[in-house]
């Protein structure tokens, strides 16, 4: 009977270390997230973000699960409450020194050993 429970609670552990993460809301991962233009910070910028995938989803905003704009301030945008497992992140702003509106993004991955950690991460928009 105490193989049993040990083999059980063996299982179990093996499971939980090993089980693949799947993003989304409701964890406790925290995205801080700075959109920059050849290295120069974008005021202003929104960042989308797009649960589950690890390639670009396109530029419909409208298919990405949630969004976060910054204020005039060149500090970072958070995502917050999110769960290990793979995300990209879209950035679209307007670079005022050169006139230009700029886009573009970065997949992210948030590993289980991160998921009560805030993780910071680069956004470059270069188009």
């Amino acid at each position: 009977m105490r193989k049993l429970i040990l083999l059980t609670f063996f299982a179990f552990s093996v499971f939980e270390f090993s089980a693949c993460c799947k993003g989304g809301s409701g964890g406790s991962a925290t995205l801080d997230c700075y959109v920059l233009h050849h290295a120069k910070p974008i005021p202003g910028a929104t960042v989308y973000i797009k649960y589950n995938v690890t390639e670009f989803p396109g530029t419909d905003v409208s298919a990405y699960n949630d969004h976060v704009k910054a204020g005039d301030n060149t500090n970072g945008l958070k995502f917050e409450g999110l769960h290990c497992g793979d995300y990209f992140l879209y950035g679209v702003g307007f670079d005022s020194a050169l006139g230009l509106p700029v886009t573009g993004g970065v997949h992210v991955q948030i590993k289980y050993s991160d998921r009560k950690k805030e993780q910071s991460t680069n956004v470059p928009i270069t188009e």
